[in-house]
């Protein structure tokens, strides 16, 4: 059984996704430029990313005005309530600020360090991800209605379609891409996306046999990381290891560990 609590926190996310989502897609100046770069020059923040999680946090903090916050631009603060929400106002800003469709809004709920909650809005795609921990994972389309989510059934490691992404530091994007190389002739093929919340639903949605990407931050991949689990996929980082800064992995369960394994072996966490 659902706790209750955590359904007033899902409905909440979705909420506030589709909020979000609905500025981005339909508030987008035709002039939109770069407001700011954070770890490189093409790491860049628009004045949306900013708008979208200035709603965000305002409508969760309306409801909840105990809970904390963690937000790619900026916001943070502790609350008193065990809950705080992980958010990623504009996941795939580059993609944005091409006009490329691919780009979310990823908006988790951690209680006393958990993640119990996870909503990812892909407005061009029309649809919501979601997740509750226990409850299995669920897309809503524009087609479709509401639909469970199951990964792909296993398939060996070179009939697999996986994606990654690379970071926006020349000297790691450099080994990302060595990493890469050595993967492709293993693998069916490899895609980018631009949005790591986008490619963990795919895996969930069986889009995708499996995903990895090094350098993601908490608010990158604690939404689609909950979704992918409860849709049956496999995700971790290195070997033992939960999802973390240096090696992010999700897959079906045929596919994670010799994709791990290899991973590991071509020193893809490395500095």
């Amino acid at each position: 059984m659902i706790d209750p609590l955590h359904t007033e926190l899902l409905e909440l996310a979705k909420k506030a996704a589709r909020r979000a989502g609905e500025l981005l897609r339909d508030g987008r100046p035709a002039d939109l430029a770069v407001a700011a770069t954070k770890s490189s020059p093409i790491d860049v923040v628009t004045e949306m990313d900013i708008a979208a999680e200035k709603l965000i946090t305002g409508l969760i903090s309306e409801h909840r005005p105990d809970d904390g916050f963690l937000g790619e631009e900026g916001a943070s603060s502790a609350g008193s309530s065990g809950i705080r929400w992980v958010i990623d106002p504009l996941d795939g800003t580059v993609n944005y600020l091409y006009g490329l469709p691919t780009w979310s809004v990823s908006i988790a709920a951690e209680q006393d360090g958990e993640t119990v909650v996870g909503v990812v809005g892909i407005p061009m795609r029309g649809e919501t991800y979601h997740a509750v921990r226990g409850g299995g994972a669920w897309v809503t389309g524009p087609r479709e209605g509401e639909r469970a989510l199951s990964c792909r059934p296993a398939a060996p490691l070179d009939q697999a379609l996986v994606s990654t992404g690379f970071n926006y530091v020349t000297e790691v994007r450099a080994h990302q891409a060595d990493v890469a190389q050595r993967l492709i002739p293993l693998l069916r093929d490899i895609r980018r996306s631009g949005s790591a919340a986008v490619d963990l639903c795919d895996v969930a949605a069986g889009r995708l046999d499996g995903y990895y990407e090094r350098g993601l931050h908490p608010w990158d991949l604690a939404a689609g990381d909950l979704i992918a689990r409860e849709a049956g996929a496999l995700t971790g980082g290195r070997p033992g290891e939960r999802p973390a800064r240096d090696l992010t992995v999700a897959a079906t369960p045929g596919v994670f560990e010799p994709l791990q394994r290899l991973l590991e072996e071509f020193g893809a966490w490395h500095d």
